[in-house]
């Protein structure tokens, strides 16, 4: 049986003044059959709170077809909403199945810990397949290695066309497991703007990649490139038709950044 009770909608990582991001319905409770709930939820990712107390929060999340392990967005949905009912501090650990992650409120927007980025060279790599010409390009991984490119500038950003096969063969000829195009600056006064591509992950692109952006601040900062005079980073996620916009925190280090946290923007849309 399901329950009648209505989650809130919640918009996040939406830039301002747009609807990009991720839609997610936030249940407050995780009675009955949580997939039939998902289903018939009016998001493409709902967030079940099974438990909560002001130091720690228990989530499952699920796809309207199957649970996923894990969400940073349905994660910072759920943190937003929990907030906001006043059952939460300042700082929180999150558990999503086996993963416990944790999370910081900072300047009205929860954060989550991604870790340490670590940034190495790579050896010519051949771009000629995805059709990109590359200002440099890198390695990076927080959990994951992911290739990092520069574009030309931010108009070659936006004109990218994404090819599954050629990115999954590109990924396999460098060992990594996702692609990420970016170029400095960007809408919104965001300091830099990306792209995020996974077909060996199961997706051909991203609209809001937390990891990803952990590994770009790594990248940066490997370059010497981040902020000097904050420890902040903001940056806008280019996917045609459903843009973002993320916040880092880092330290940054010669060779990547260390303790980054992401996260952003969480808008309750409904009831």
């Amino acid at each position: 049986m399901t329950s009648a009770v209505a989650p809130a909608l919640y918009r996040v990582l939406s830039p301002p003044r747009s609807e990009g991001g991720k839609t997610v319905a936030v249940f407050f409770d995780a009675n009955g059959d949580l997939q039939a709930r998902a289903a018939i939820a009016e998001a493409p990712l709902s967030v079940f709170v099974e438990a909560a107390d002001v130091g720690s929060v228990t989530l499952r999340v699920f796809t309207p077809t199957k649970e996923k392990g894990s969400s940073d967005s349905g994660a910072l949905a759920a943190l937003a909403c929990l907030q906001a009912r006043g059952e939460l501090l300042d700082v929180v650990d999150v558990r999503m199945g086996e993963e416990v992650l944790p999370a910081q409120l900072c300047g009205g927007e929860w954060l989550l810990r991604q870790g340490d980025v670590k940034v190495t060279d790579t050896a010519a790599v051949d771009l000629s397949p995805i059709g990109i010409e590359a200002r440099s390009i890198q390695v990076a991984s927080v959990g994951r290695p992911n290739l990092v490119v520069e574009a030309a500038d931010f108009t070659a950003l936006e004109a990218f066309q994404a090819d599954a096969e050629a990115i999954a063969a590109v990924n396999r000829a460098t060992g990594t497991t996702g692609l990420i195009l970016y170029a400095p600056s960007g809408p919104d006064r965001a300091e830099v703007s990306f792209r995020a591509f996974g077909p060996l992950k199961g997706f051909l692109e991203d609209s809001a990649s937390s990891n990803m952006f952990a590994c770009l601040v790594g990248t940066l900062g490997a370059q010497g490139r981040l902020p000097t005079d904050t420890n902040m980073l903001r940056g806008a996620q280019r996917m045609p038709g459903a843009p973002s916009r993320l916040t880092a925190q880092f330290t940054a280090v010669p060779d990547g950044a260390a303790d980054v946290w992401v996260g952003g923007r969480a808008e309750r849309l409904s009831p």
